[in-house]
């Protein structure tokens, strides 16, 4: 297998920032963490808090981090290949820091091998691993040979476990996808999965235009371009750094919000005074979404069971102007339990259920490596208790619409099956998968009921 290389370009970036932490170390903390039990969002987020990065090496370090974790499979094989001692048996420090070094030379076509060589070699000397500099340095000079020399990289016979290989995917997903698509249909799942994907943004049309921040974005010399069929989408790219510093996030002009998820609150057709129930809201922007459909008229009810996200959906709320948000710390599979008088009391209900998240492997690079068939098992089974008891609170003649991010046909299509085989009082209008890719963003899937 010879990979493929991202045109990232590291054109102009310093190698270190005024605190003397390069772009490389803070991916490797962030590999760290992640191998520790951190989520990568997160993990990188707290490294970049830490260490002032110019733009130029915060995204490199965003792309070193992200896509090390995509490709740990791959990687793990060409250093078993390359090295005595295999990867299960290296000690962590050492074994993140060379996928560092390794991702660069194989995947990212714009950054000297000399450069990811030697930055990886003085990580190594300066952060408690100056006995292994040379491993360090010998393994990546050999991988760099290979490399030059077109030697592909060895891998099983087995179409599964090649494939797994190849693309760095757990071999049980490669296996239901081969059932779910065929090859040619996994091969495009990949590339889309394994790709740095585009930043997203949704404007608030209660307090802006997309051609007002359109112009601005431009002004400041920002890359910035309206998303096609979705009236307040836009794409950002570029340098852009800290994204809280662009124009107009202070004043609530704008949200972070991916293309895919944009398509999923239109389905609802909320009305200005309609009550609404938002049932697994956090982080919050399907239910900014849906009151700034609403014209912030109306009541909008947004539950989570997570404390600290459920204050992310008030801030984001806050920020972009809604009032009409309420937010309720709450499971959606006993709030009838916890609310009885709630009982058939909403217009339109949303449940963006917990699921395995297979549509956005791009996006978090580290939940293939989280989620499992017993995941998803208990996974499918509150997904299930969530679309039999929140239904319960809709109103006669109201929506209900269930939406997941994964392409997982059991917490998609058979879950509507399902519940459809169980009741004849709702219908199912409308129902769809879209895969992951460039044209759409992330992976989901929507269904929408009536009575």
């Amino acid at each position: 297998m010879k990979p493929s290389k991202s045109v990232f370009s590291v054109d102009n970036a310093s190698s270190l920032d005024h605190n003397g932490v390069t772009s490389r170390e803070v991916a490797w903390r962030v590999l760290l963490a992640v191998a520790a039990g951190a989520y990568a969002n997160l993990a990188l987020e707290r490294e970049l808090g830490r260490n002032f990065l110019l733009p130029g090496d915060s995204g490199l370090a965003t792309e070193l981090a992200y896509g090390s974790i995509r490709r740990r499979l791959t990687l793990d094989y060409w250093l078993n290949q390359l090295g005595k001692i295999p990867t299960s048996k290296q000690s962590p420090p050492l074994r993140w820091l060379l996928h560092i070094g390794l991702y660069q030379l194989l995947f990212i076509e714009r950054v000297p091998s000399a450069a990811a060589i030697n930055s990886t070699v003085e990580i190594a000397k300066r952060c408690g691993l100056k006995s292994l500099a040379p491993v360090v340095n010998g393994i990546l000079r050999n991988a760099h040979r290979i490399q030059q020399s077109g030697l592909p990289l060895i891998v099983p016979d087995k179409l599964s476990s090649k494939l797994s290989v190849t693309h760095s995917l757990p071999e049980w997903l490669v296996r239901k996808l081969l059932v779910w698509r065929s090859q040619s249909g996994l091969e495009a799942f990949t590339l889309a999965c394994n790709d740095s994907p585009q930043i997203d943004l949704r404007i608030n049309p209660l307090r802006a235009s997309r051609e007002q921040v359109l112009k601005d974005f431009i002004a400041k010399g920002i890359n910035a371009q309206p998303l096609p069929e979705l009236p307040q989408g836009i794409q950002v790219s570029g340098r852009l750094g800290n994204l809280q510093t662009l124009p107009g996030f202070q004043t609530g002009h704008w949200c972070v919000q991916d293309r895919a998820a944009q398509w999923i609150s239109p389905l609802l057709d909320v009305q200005p005074g309609h009550r609404v129930l938002d049932a697994c809201a956090a982080p919050g922007g399907k239910s900014t979404h849906l009151a700034e459909i609403m014209g912030n008229t109306g009541e909008l009810w947004a539950i989570d069971r997570s404390k600290g996200r459920l204050h992310r959906v008030r801030d984001n709320a806050q920020r972009l102007g809604l009032t009409i948000i309420n937010t309720l710390l709450a499971d959606g599979t006993t709030l009838l339990y916890k609310k009885p008088e709630w009982h058939q009391t909403f217009d339109r209900i949303l449940i963006d259920a917990p699921c395995s998240g297979l549509g956005t492997l791009a996006r978090h690079p580290d939940a293939r490596w989280r989620i499992n068939d017993s995941n998803i098992e208990t996974l499918v089974q509150t997904q299930c208790q969530l679309l039999a008891r929140l239904i319960l609170l809709l109103k006669p003649g109201g929506r209900l619409v269930y939406a997941t991010c994964t392409v997982n046909p059991e917490e998609n299509e058979d879950q509507v099956s399902n519940f459809l085989n169980s009741t004849t009082a709702w219908s199912c209008l409308f129902q769809q998968t879209r895969w992951p890719s460039p044209i759409y963003g992330n992976g989901f899937f929507a269904a929408i009921f009536e009575s």
